[in-house]
């Protein structure tokens, strides 16, 4: 670790707790759910949350790796103020059969939105059929189609999408995008969690 990393880990140590707690109901885990993606187990997890004890840099480094970031993030050694920005090279992307998302929303603790960018490759798709629902009850889903031409099936109904559309659902039933072309597409995704009223 570097020295300025030590050294903001000394500083901050009163704040920790606090941004632990809301990355990890940011992200809807328990403290058990954190603590199997971590390593650390939930009575220190809770003791650290609640300020009782300060991490070792190993937890804290830990604990960071269960909430998807860098001790830096964690500790906000690398953000400035109240703006993020992250460089196309530093975005989380994953690539899962044909379909890779990047992204682009930091997670950040209270954070209500995610934007993500998705590509898929001809027959690709973002799920499967009777894949559960993976939002939060009450979430939207905007989307807006960059290139190519897509399928959305949501709750069985199938909606033909063209280069430009852009759609409106929720996000809370079943769904997923599929690329029925002949090359790549393209497409920029909003959920919104918990917006939806009854």
């Amino acid at each position: 670790m570097s020295p300025q990393a030590q050294n903001g880990a000394k500083a901050r140590n009163g704040a920790i707790g606090p941004r632990v707690r809301a990355l990890r109901e940011g992200m809807d885990l328990s403290l058990r759910d954190l603590a199997a993606r971590s390593g650390v187990s939930p009575p220190m997890l809770s003791q650290v949350e609640r300020g009782e004890t300060s991490p070792t840099v190993t937890v804290a480094e830990k604990i960071a790796g269960g909430l998807d970031l860098t001790l830096s993030q964690l500790l906000r050694l690398d953000e400035g103020g109240h703006v993020v920005v992250t460089p196309p090279g530093a975005r989380r992307t994953r690539t899962v059969r044909g379909h890779r998302t990047d992204e682009l929303t930091p997670p950040l603790p209270g954070q209500r939105a995610d934007v993500s960018l998705h590509t898929l490759a001809p027959g690709a798709a973002t799920g499967r059929p009777g894949d559960p629902p993976l939002h939060e009850p009450g979430s939207r889903e905007t989307a807006v189609v960059l290139s190519g031409t897509l399928a959305l099936v949501v709750d069985g109904d199938r909606h033909h999408l063209a280069e430009g559309d852009s759609v409106t659902f929720d996000a809370d039933l079943p769904h997923h995008f599929q690329n029925d072309g002949p090359v790549g597409a393209t497409f920029l995704a909003v959920v919104a969690a918990g917006l939806r009223r009854s």
